[in-house]
């Protein structure tokens, strides 16, 4: 990738996005994270109209235009960005149909030096019609190559979590289909990463991938059962570091510790040992803005 054009980036306006989804959207995200693939758990409510219920990780296919990096006005070398980080805070469930408005900017930038990533975080709050604020979600964008404009070499805020040393009171594995990119990417995301080999090979990778939206959703089921007794309407937030990617087909193991209502976590691609997801936070009835008790 080349250096990175700065003035171009910030210059960039993300497009706003409006959301008009319904339970056949919902359905279909949630099978996108693999929903109903393993005979273990139940999660009719996830795929079911009657009762159904939204999964919280929705909302990073919501309020956006989808794989925004990819527009040549943002002046980015697309197969060349990978996904770091991602976090989600609900102020509330979401619904399973409704409509959402979401708008994004363009946070601070990084720079690891000359031949080395830089980095990025953008910011996307999701609100309903009635103008209150349903989510706030932050990203951060790895560009390969792309350093050495001479910017700051991190970016602000804390130290990444580190998992604890004792071994994980909770552990769910969950298949993934080979299928499942295909799946998601009908949900918003149309990076052609994860479902063209000729891509795939272009980004180094030796065949497409799984969009890490797809295994952090794929994690956030697992907690959901571990944490939750299987109530998505319960996870109140999710944030985690994207490490390796997951092979469409690939087993991933979640492994969580719990304190109260806080939840560390981390997810292992089985077959190969690798850890795909590190560095996990997640919460269990703590709305923003809500007080306990005040969730609905």
């Amino acid at each position: 990738m080349p250096v990175l054009d700065v003035e171009r980036l910030l210059r960039y306006k993300v497009p706003d996005a409006h959301d008009l989804y319904d339970a056949r959207d919902t359905i279909l995200y949630a099978l996108g994270t693999g929903a109903g693939l393993s005979p273990s758990c139940d999660e009719l409510a996830m795929v079911f109209e009657r009762g159904l219920k939204a999964l919280p990780t929705m909302a990073f296919v919501l309020g956006t235009p989808g794989f925004w990096l990819m527009d040549p006005a943002a002046g980015l070398d697309w197969p060349q960005v990978l996904h770091g980080e991602q976090s989600l805070v609900l102020h509330r469930p979401l619904d399973c149909d409704g409509q959402i408005t979401g708008s994004t900017r363009i946070g601070e930038i990084a720079d690891k030096g000359p031949g080395k990533p830089a980095m990025f975080r953008a910011y996307r709050t999701l609100k309903d019609m009635a103008g209150r604020t349903v989510a706030e979600l932050s990203e951060l964008w790895v560009l390969r190559g792309a350093g050495g404009f001479g910017g700051e070499r991190a970016l602000p805020g804390p130290a990444p979590v580190a998992m604890p040393d004792a071994p994980p009171p909770f552990v769910l594995d969950l298949p993934t289909s080979p299928q499942q990119a295909m799946i998601y990417r009908l949900s918003g995301d149309r990076n052609p990463l994860h479902v063209d080999p000729a891509t795939a090979r272009s980004a180094g990778f030796g065949q497409p991938i799984l969009h890490g939206l797809s295994t952090l959703g794929l994690a956030a089921r697992a907690l959901i059962h571990l944490h939750c007794g299987g109530d998505p309407e319960r996870l109140s937030s999710i944030s985690a570091r994207f490490t390796a990617p997951v092979i469409p087909g690939e087993t991933v193991r979640t492994q969580s510790w719990r304190d109260g209502d806080a939840i560390l976590f981390r997810a292992i691609a089985v077959e190969r040992d690798t850890v795909v997801i590190d560095g996990g936070t997640a919460s269990v009835d703590r709305f923003a803005g809500q007080h306990a008790g005040e969730v609905a």
